[in-house]
């Protein structure tokens, strides 16, 4: 087995080594071996929603832009509001029910916190 630590970003086991830096061949990050160490540790990312509000998961949301529906010829207008999101990693950052539509995903950079 290598000696050489997983990749911080992907996990991956297949790192290499090219003269002082390690290099993932699956993502393509490259980083120093003691600063692997550092960055081993998964870090929560904060969430914000378009006017920088913190989400939560729970949190209700109202959409602020028409969003086309992928597949579909549907809409979802501006001002729908969603409740009890869930957040999730990747591109698009929150998941949800929305009445009419159904489960979705959507990016946070669409939305706006609803404060009660």
């Amino acid at each position: 087995m290598s000696a050489l630590p997983a990749c911080p970003q992907c996990q991956s086991e297949f790192v290499y080594q090219d003269a002082n830096l390690l290099i993932c061949p699956e993502c393509g990050h490259e980083f120093n071996q003691e600063s692997s160490v550092a960055t081993a540790v998964p870090t929560e990312s904060i969430i914000r929603d378009s006017a920088g509000n913190t989400l939560q998961d729970g949190d209700s949301v109202t959409v602020i832009k028409d969003l086309k529906v992928k597949g579909s010829s549907s809409v979802v207008k501006i001002g729908t509001k969603v409740k009890n999101i869930r957040l999730v990693t990747g591109d698009h950052d929150i998941d949800c029910k929305i009445d009419g539509f159904g489960a979705m995903s959507l990016k946070s950079e669409f939305v706006r916190k609803v404060t009660d």
